[in-house]
C-alpha cells in the first residue's frame, strides 16, 4: 500500500478543506473544457466527461505529483483526432470506439515504459521543440474552431487550407452565432485576466445556455450541443480488433510522448514550488493508468494539464484529494447535470477552446529563442548557432504543414540533427597565457592580451571527442603544427569530457604523424575518461601531463617522460 497514493503520505486533516475547495474550483473549469476538448478529438462532447473520473483516480493512485490534474487536453485531443482519422470515418461509431482504443493503447505503452524505467525519454523532446509544437498545435486548433465561432461551414486540410477556406466563407457568417461566440470569447478572456480565480469557462457556458433559452436562439439557427447522454459511461474494452490496435501503436507512442512531456513539465513546476520531488518513471505509470482507465470507460486520451494544475495549486490544493474530489463531482455531473449543457451553443464551446489555447501561442518565447545568439556562436556554428530557435520553428512548421504527429517528429529530428551538427563543429581555441599571479591559459580570441608561444601551440577543444568531430579536430591541430617554428602541440583536455575509440585512434595517429615531422604531441590535464581511453588505445601514458604548464615544460625540455 505504501507504493499507492503517494501524494497522501503524511496527509494532515488541516489540508482537507483546501483540497476540497480546490476540487470544486477545478471541476468548474474541467467540465466545460472536457466538453470542448472532446469536440477537438472529433467525438461526442460527453466523451470528455467519460474520460475524466477514471483518469483522475488512477493518476492519484500511481502518480508522484500532489498537484497535477489529469484529463482531456488540447494537445492529446488534436493528436487523437489525427491518429484516429487515419483509420475511422469522422462522426461514426467506429471513430468513438477507435478513440477509446487509442487511449487504451496509449495507456499500455506508457505503463510498459514506466515499468521499464524509460522516463528519461522525455528528454528527447527539448523545451524549444515542445514550445514550437504546442504553438503550432494551438494555431491549428484555433483555425479549426473559427468556423464554429462564426457559424460557417468547416473546411479540411492543413492550417493554411483551413484559414483560407474560413476566409472565403466569412461572408456567410451567421450574425447571431458570431455574436454569441465573440461575446463568450470576450467573457472568458476578460474574466480570466481580471478575476483569474473565477471559473471563467463555466460562467461563459452558463451565459451561453441562458442566451439560447431567453432569446430562443436554437430556433433562429444558432447551433447547440444537443442531446448529451446522462449516466455512467459503458465500461469495458472498446470493441476494436487486436490488429487495429496494433495499427494505432505508432500514433499512441506520439500521444504518450507529448502527454508525458507536457504533464511532466506541469508536475515539476508545482513540485518545485512546494518543495517535493517528481519521479519521471512514476509519472509514466500514472499517465499510463489514467489513459487505460479513460479508454476502458469509453473516453479519450488524457494527459496532465498545466492550466488546470495552475488552478488547482492557486486554489490551495495540497494533495491528490483535490483530484479525487473532481472525479466525484464529474460523476455527479454525468448522473444529474448533463441536461444543463444540452442548450450550450457550439459557438460558446468554440470560444472556450480558443480561449484555452490562445495563451499557448507564445510568440515572445520564439523571440527569446531567436535572440539567444552571439557573434562568437555564429562564427563557430554558422546558422546552427540558433539551433533551439530552428528546432522550434521546424516543429511549428511541421504541425502547420504536415499535421500534429509528423510535426512533432520533424521537430525532434531537426533538434537531434542540429545537436549532432554542433557537436561535429566544436570550438577549437588556441590558448595563450595571461601574465600575472595565476598565469592562466585562455582563448586568444577572447583575450587579445594573452601571449602565445612561437614554438609550442596550445589548443583546447570545447567538446567531447568522437567520430563526428575527430577529423575536424585533427585538421585544426595539423594546421597549428604546420606553422613555422612550432615543435610541439599541447592539447588541453580539461574541457573534453569523453573520448570514443575513433577519436582515441585519431589522437594516436596524429601523435605518430607529427613525431615523424619533428613535432611532439602532448595531452594536458588528467581527465579520467580521456586518460582511461588513451591508455587502453595506446597502452602508455607518457604523453599525458597533469597541467598545460607541465606539458609545455616537457616540450621545452624535449622530453617524452
Amino acid at each position: 500500500m505504501a507504493a499507492l497514493f503517494p501524494s497522501l503520505r503524511g496527509y494532515r486533516p488541516a489540508w482537507l478543506r483546501g483540497d476540497v475547495v480546490a476540487g470544486f474550483t477545478v471541476w468548474a473549469v474541467l467540465v466545460p473544457e472536457s466538453l470542448a476538448y472532446a469536440s477537438i478529438a472529433g467525438v461526442d462532447p460527453v466523451v470528455g466527461l467519460y474520460a475524466a473520473p477514471a483518469a483522475l483516480v488512477l493518476y492519484a493512485l500511481l502518480g508522484s505529483s500532489r498537484h497535477l490534474v489529469v484529463g482531456p487536453m488540447s494537445a492529446t485531443a488534436a493528436l487523437s483526432a489525427a491518429v484516429v482519422g487515419g483509420t475511422a470515418a469522422a462522426g461514426s461509431a467506429d471513430f468513438a470506439k477507435t478513440t477509446a482504443a487509442l487511449a487504451v493503447v496509449t495507456g499500455v505503452i506508457a505503463l510498459l515504459a514506466g515499468l521499464l524505467r524509460l522516463g528519461f525519454l522525455a528528454g528527447f523532446i527539448s523545451e524549444p521543440v515542445l514550445k514550437g509544437f504546442i504553438i503550432g498545435l494551438a494555431l491549428t486548433i484555433i483555425a479549426g474552431q473559427l468556423p464554429k465561432l462564426f457559424g460557417v461551414p468547416k473546411g479540411d486540410g492543413d492550417f493554411f487550407e483551413k484559414i483560407w477556406d474560413f476566409a472565403t466563407r466569412l461572408g456567410r457568417t451567421d450574425w447571431r452565432t458570431a455574436a454569441v461566440g465573440l461575446a463568450s470569447l470576450a467573457v472568458v478572456l476578460a474574466l480570466g485576466t481580471l478575476v483569474p480565480l473565477l471559473p471563467a469557462s463555466l460562467i461563459a457556458v452558463a451565459l451561453g445556455v441562458l442566451a439560447v433559452l431567453v432569446f430562443d436562439l436554437e430556433r433562429k439557427g444558432v447551433a447547440v450541443v444537443g442531446n448529451i447522454k446522462s449516466g455512467l459511461p459503458p465500461l469495458g474494452l472498446p470493441g476494436v480488433g487486436f490488429t487495429d490496435c496494433l495499427a494505432l501503436a505508432g500514433g499512441a507512442v506520439g500521444v504518450a510522448l507529448v502527454g508525458f512531456a507536457e504533464g511532466l513539465g506541469a508536475a515539476k513546476t508545482y513540485a518545485a514550488r512546494s518543495g517535493y520531488a517528481i519521479d519521471a518513471d512514476r509519472e509514466l505509470l500514472g499517465l499510463g493508468a489514467a489513459n487505460l482507465g479513460a479508454g476502458l470507460c469509453s473516453g479519450m486520451p488524457v494527459n496532465g494539464s498545466l492550466s488546470k494544475t495552475a488552478v488547482n495549486g492557486g486554489a490551495g490544493a495540497r494533495s491528490q484529494v483535490s483530484g479525487l474530489t473532481v472525479a466525484v463531482l464529474t460523476i455527479v455531473t454525468l448522473l444529474f447535470l448533463t441536461g444543463l449543457f444540452e442548450k450550450l451553443p457550439e459557438a460558446t464551446l468554440g470560444a472556450v477552446v480558443i480561449a484555452a489555447v490562445i495563451e499557448l501561442v507564445d510568440v515572445p518565447a520564439l523571440v527569446r529563442l531567436y535572440r539567444m545568439w552571439t557573434r562568437r556562436l555564429g562564427r563557430i556554428y554558422g546558422p546552427a548557432a540558433r539551433a533551439d530557435f530552428i528546432a522550434a520553428i521546424a516543429a511549428l512548421a511541421g504541425v502547420l504543414l504536415f499535421d500534429t504527429l509528423p510535426g512533432l517528429f520533424i521537430g525532434i529530428g531537426v533538434s537531434l540533427l542540429l545537436l549532432l551538427y554542433r557537436a561535429s563543429r566544436p570550438n577549437i581555441a588556441e590558448l595563450g597565457r595571461i601574465a600575472g599571479g595565476d598565469r592562466l591559459w585562455v582563448d586568444v580570441r577572447r583575450r587579445p592580451d594573452a601571449v602565445t608561444r612561437p614554438d609550442v601551440a596550445v589548443v583546447r577543444v570545447e567538446s567531447g571527442l568522437f567520430f563526428a568531430n575527430a577529423d575536424r579536430v585533427q585538421k585544426a591541430m595539423r594546421v597549428l603544427a604546420g606553422r613555422d617554428g612550432v615543435r610541439a602541440v599541447v592539447l588541453d583536455a580539461e574541457t573534453v569530457p569523453f573520448v570514443d575509440v575513433t577519436a582515441a585512434e585519431m589522437l594516436a595517429d596524429l601523435r605518430r604523424d607529427l613525431e615523424r615531422q619533428g613535432v611532439a604531441f602532448y595531452v594536458a590535464h588528467d581527465v579520467g575518461q580521456v586518460r582511461d581511453m588513451l591508455r587502453r588505445q595506446s597502452g602508455e601514458e607518457r604523453h599525458v601531463y597533469p597541467s598545460v604548464d607541465s606539458a609545455v615544460q616537457a616540450a621545452e625540455a624535449g622530453s617524452d617522460s
